[in-house]
């Protein structure tokens, strides 16, 4: 290859890693990782809002909960909003990560779903049942199967209870951890799966409708706008905060989901 053309190719990767994360250098945009649903279609309802207060929201989504923090953390993506504060701190002590949460915008009630049973009080003996993988949402599946009357916990568990922590299995239910995103996909091979809603919401399964039984509406666990701690002094990211909150957003979050995503207080 010709020295002239190195030095072309050289100069174009350059520029192209001259974008600094979350559109620093570009003051009018603002980046943010999300999962699908309904995190990224609740950033694009506000998208026309936030562009008359001079923000381009730029969304970009993600279909696991690593790859937003790990790209926040490293500076990457301005901001994201797809976790609860259990999660955040968990990834933060595993990953050394300084995360801190922003602002609280929703809450997705908990549930779960089955195929073959129409009760909790119908699930067999020896039942295979499914909960997610990552430590906050396995304790959160754990204590909604010890509110149905299905297992029992050791009181001190708390919210990062895992399975070692079951006291009284009286069904003897085999329960497995998988990674959030694929419980929808196994649905229909196990007997009991206890989803994240955004990821139920996803795979077209709605909570109310479809859950055999799920979290109350008071549900303790917020999904959050999470950045680095300079993200809460952002300019953009208040006026990002200000439409999450707005009269209009909490609307539009109450029609489209019907009380399966329900706006923060």
């Amino acid at each position: 290859m010709r020295p002239s053309l190195l030095l072309i190719l050289a100069a174009l990767t350059a520029l192209a890693g001259c974008g600094s994360p979350g559109g620093k250098d570009n003051p009018d945009t603002l980046t943010v990782a999300a999962t699908a649903v309904p995190h990224a279609e609740i950033l694009e309802a506000v998208k026309p809002a936030l562009a008359r207060e001079g923000v381009k929201l730029d969304i970009r989504v993600f279909n696991d909960y690593v790859q937003p923090n790990t790209q926040v953390a490293e500076g990457a993506i301005a901001v994201n909003y797809f976790q609860t504060k259990p999660y955040l701190d968990e990834f933060n002590k595993a990953r050394g990560t300084h995360l801190v949460l922003v602002a609280a915008i929703h809450v997705e009630p908990f549930a779960a779903y089955s195929r073959r049973w129409k009760s909790a009080a119908a699930i067999p003996q020896g039942a295979d049942v499914v909960i997610p993988s990552d430590g906050s949402n396995a304790g959160r599946a754990l204590l909604l199967l010890q509110k149905a009357g299905l297992i029992t916990l050791r009181p001190e568990a708390g919210a990062l209870a895992s399975p070692r922590d079951i006291l009284t299995n009286p069904r003897g239910l085999k329960i497995r951890e998988l990674e959030a995103a694929t419980l929808p996909r196994v649905l229909d091979q196990v007997d009991l799966a206890l989803i994240n809603t955004n990821y139920a919401l996803d795979a077209g399964l709605n909570p109310l409708r479809d859950a055999l039984f799920i979290e109350d509406r008071d549900s303790p666990y917020a999904n959050y706008l999470v950045g680095l701690a300079e993200a809460a002094n952002d300019p953009r990211v208040k006026k990002l905060v200000a439409a999450l909150r707005s009269p209009e957003t909490r609307a539009f979050i109450e029609q489209r989901y019907e009380g399966a995503v329900i706006p923060a207080s």
